[in-house]
């Protein structure tokens, strides 16, 4: 949906801790971050679940989204997202139940598929790993979050009514085209695996169904951000982040380090290309360049909504990214082409 003809914006967090940086600290941050998002008029602000990942603190998700909209009053709180086959779906219905009824109408939930962890960590988790169960699971999860039917013997208690509007994520087609499937709104990983985007928006439009929860597409795009006062300066802070990521594919501690100068003493051609390809929809730069920048995505995308994630090791100057990335979806000719969207889903 877009508000007065424009394109929504909303903040991804994973509560990233920063070399010698705490947990503590990185929960702290997260809530300012959220205070700050709410004050510039962004519209959601999504945590995601992720396990035995050091660096990355956001594995107890619901706890975050309750710590979060209990110190707002208008953001729209959610996750992106829980990663459905690691849970029942009727306990994530109670968490997400119980969160609607203290912050009611400000609660989402966004449901993937993906373990969110390595292999270790998935089998701890119990997590189904069957392909097939995953429609199945967020069936069960829409149903019991819909009001009870008489006679029903298994409800969740609290979540049946709340209707929380749930969203599907993915990075690749499948998820584009059970979210059509199903009607729902859907959003799309770009942020960390932006190979398959436009052919998951094409699955995503052309086979969309309306439903009870949605009348037509509504579509949100990930992008990793890295906004400064210049377009030197965010080029240098955008290598925290390319570190992360290539800590990430050689599977070490992924905690947020300090920028360099350089990466090319640090990653090798081989992992240039992996790291680059993974953030090829990175919007870095300064003012300027981050409205022209968004302005392409946007016409590229047609999305209805942008979430941002920036991997900064300064606090600070991460809160100026994000308030940077605000001002140009403000105040901006955004000659995005969004479509149209109705009903309460993505409200």
């Amino acid at each position: 949906m877009t508000v007065f003809g424009r394109p929504r914006f909303s903040v991804l967090d994973l509560a990233p801790v920063r070399v010698g940086g705490t947990i503590a600290e990185a929960f702290h941050n997260t809530l300012d971050l959220a205070r700050h998002a709410e004050r510039w008029g962004f519209t959601r602000f999504w945590i995601a679940e992720h396990h035995n990942m050091p660096g990355i603190a956001s594995a107890a998700t619901s706890i975050l989204i309750g710590y979060v909209a209990a110190a707002t009053s208008t953001l729209r709180v959610g996750s992106g997202g829980v990663m459905l086959p690691n849970h029942a779906p009727l306990v994530i219905a109670e968490q997400f139940g119980t969160l609607e009824t203290l912050y009611p109408g400000r609660i989402d939930l966004g449901v993937g598929r993906a373990p969110g962890s390595d292999e270790v960590a998935a089998r701890a988790l119990r997590y189904n790993t069957n392909e097939e169960d995953f429609p199945m699971q967020v069936r069960e999860l829409l149903a019991y979050l819909a009001p009870a039917r008489p006679g029903q013997r298994l409800v969740a208690f609290p979540g049946a009514g709340t209707n929380v509007p749930v969203w599907l994520l993915g990075s690749s087609t499948y998820g584009a085209q059970l979210a059509a499937a199903l009607g729902l709104p859907f959003a799309f990983a770009s942020h960390f695996a932006p190979a398959l985007l436009m052919q998951a928006i094409e699955a995503y439009r052309g086979s969309f169904k309306p439903s009870q929860y949605l009348d037509r597409p509504y579509l949100m795009v990930g992008a990793p951000l890295v906004a400064a006062e210049t377009d030197a300066e965010a080029k240098r802070l955008a290598t925290s982040g390319q570190q992360r990521h290539l800590k990430l594919t050689r599977r070490e501690p992924i905690y947020v380090p300090p920028p360099v100068e350089s990466m090319d003493e640090v990653w090798s051609e081989a992992e240039r290309f992996l790291v680059e390809s993974r953030l090829s929809a990175a919007v870095i730069g300064g003012p300027d360049t981050v409205r022209r920048q968004l302005s392409q995505l946007l016409r590229e995308t047609g999305a209805d909504e942008l979430i941002f994630t920036s991997d900064l090791y300064d606090h600070a100057l991460r809160l100026r990214s994000f308030e940077i990335a605000a001002d140009a979806m403000r105040t901006t000719d955004l000659s995005g082409t969004p479509a149209a969207s109705g009903l309460c889903a993505v409200e």
